[in-house]
């Protein structure tokens, strides 16, 4: 347990630290982010501060524990704009090292998610296991009460 925890936390670090470090420069319109979107990619200038916002939120809901559906809407979003961000510098005709970056933030983002579920999974199974260990488990009193 304590080992996918710390794996879970590594990935998940590394990977909001990378989308945060991205995402800063679009919220703010940088120069740098309008000239990679707007001028290089040719979305519109008001695409640059909106995924920008979303990245943040996004990085926010990998983050804070709990609230697993939205954990798991944001490393969807996440995911689809690293892929999407993939095959636009892809598209555009960049060298292959500009995209081929892009393996780095995916491959971490697989593994944040990977070691989420691993984590959820041997969460559940030691409460289930404490569970059964109590014991008031067996008292028919109780579970009649519960129900």
């Amino acid at each position: 347990m304590k080992k996918t925890k710390i794996l879970y936390w590594t990935f998940t670090v590394l990977f909001a630290f990378m989308m945060l470090s991205s995402a800063i420069p679009d919220v703010l319109s940088s120069p740098v982010a309008v000239k990679g979107m707007h001028e290089g990619l040719g979305y519109p200038l008001y695409f640059v501060p909106f995924i920008g916002v979303a990245k943040v939120l996004g990085v926010i809901a990998i983050l804070v524990p709990g609230f697993s559906r939205i954990k798991e809407w944001a490393y969807a979003g996440l995911f689809f704009d690293l892929l999407g961000a993939t095959y636009s510098i892809k598209s555009m005709g960049a060298p292959a090292a500009n995209w081929l970056f892009m393996a780095l933030p995916i491959a971490l983002a697989i593994c944040s998610y990977v070691f989420y579920h691993k984590k959820l999974r041997t969460t559940l199974r030691s409460a289930k296991n404490s569970i059964r260990q109590s014991p008031d488990y067996f008292n028919e009193e109780k579970i009649k009460v519960a129900i």
